[in-house]
């Protein structure tokens, strides 16, 4: 039987318990790559690249859950500052184990616009798309907000996330 890896890209800017909620729903998947954003195809603003990673490797450790791990594809096969597509990453995964069975999971701030994602046609032709909604409505931008307001966060994202974002002063202006 094939392997089944399930995608999930996002800014993770940072990690929110919104995340969390969608990934808790993953675990029929023998491994969920969390893919943050290298170079964001719609030129969202987002921490450096090096930052969110280690973000994610702290919610990973956070959450526990054994089919997690952060890929860091998008940097790899990056030109230059060029976005990343959806449809770049899923054929990569593929050409390197063509056995693989991928599903592209997508969240709620990305479902109803999928139809702009460069080649969402053939993406939905040849990979499976997973829409998943958040059932903890959670986001980043919250966070990020929060933090400007200078209101607590331990209740929007994980302890390590926590940490690492107090440690470095991120997202304070």
């Amino acid at each position: 039987m094939a392997k089944k890896i399930a995608v999930f890209g996002s800014a993770f800017n940072p990690p929110s318990l919104g995340h969390r909620s969608i990934l808790e729903r993953l675990s029929h998947f023998d491994q969920v790559l969390l893919l943050p954003s290298y170079a964001h195809a719609w030129g969202k603003n987002m921490l450096d690249y090096e930052s969110r990673c280690n973000m994610v490797n702290a919610f990973i450790s956070d959450l526990s859950l054994p089919n997690l791990s952060l890929s860091r594809l998008e940097e790899e096969i990056a030109l230059k500052d060029q976005p990343v597509t959806t449809y770049d990453v899923l054929n990569t995964l593929q050409k390197t184990d063509p056995e693989v069975e991928l599903t592209f999971v997508i969240g709620p701030d990305n479902f109803l616009s999928f139809s702009k994602f460069y080649r969402a046609n053939e993406i939905l032709a040849k990979w499976q798309v997973l829409a998943c909604p958040e059932t903890v409505p959670i986001r980043s931008t919250t966070i990020r907000d929060n933090i400007v307001k200078n209101r607590p966060i331990s209740h929007l994202t994980t302890p390590g996330v926590v940490k690492i974002i107090h440690c470095e002063r991120f997202y304070a202006h």
